[in-house]
């Protein structure tokens, strides 16, 4: 299981460097299109939308490298136990909040998509990136199961 959850993190990282590649070739373009008087039509748009995924498909990855923001000055000088459970409850909390999160976010989608939302300018779907971000909310939620499961191994195992 551990393999297949890297897998799925390793594919959304690839979809994410590829939606922020993509926006810098896309604001390049526009730019330099801008400057001889015939700018991208829809440009910033797009730029928004693969923003989006490129932030769903990241958080996953950046949760599995513990690249997000952790204060943990007081919690650092406890017992490995205590720690260990603390951990495990905000690992707890958290796999709850996502879970919400990935679910309305599929739910919101699949309203987007039955009342036909297209964007401003180039009437693109909208329902298409809330799809994305529930995509990366339900790989952030498998990372956090690992990070349950090791947890979970340690404090059985004291």
């Amino acid at each position: 299981m551990k393999k297949m959850i890297e897998n799925v993190v390793s594919f959304l990282k690839w979809i994410g460097a590829i939606s922020v590649a993509a926006m810098m070739v896309l604001v390049c373009l526009d730019v330099v299109m801008r400057a001889a008087g015939r700018p991208i039509k829809g440009a910033i748009e797009v730029v928004g939308f693969l923003a989006t995924i490129a932030l769903a498909c990241s958080l996953p990855y950046t949760h599995v490298l513990r690249g997000h923001v952790g204060v943990d000055l007081l919690v650092r000088r406890l017992p490995h136990r205590t720690r260990n459970i603390i951990d495990l409850s905000t690992s707890l909390l958290s796999l709850g909040l996502f879970i919400v999160l990935t679910w309305r976010s599929f739910v919101y989608a699949s309203t987007l998509r039955a009342s036909g939302e297209v964007s401003m300018t180039l009437e693109f779907p909208a329902y298409i990136f809330v799809y994305f971000i529930g995509l990366g909310f339900a790989g952030l939620c498998l990372t956090i199961l690992l990070d349950l499961a090791e947890y979970w191994r340690e404090a059985a195992g004291k």
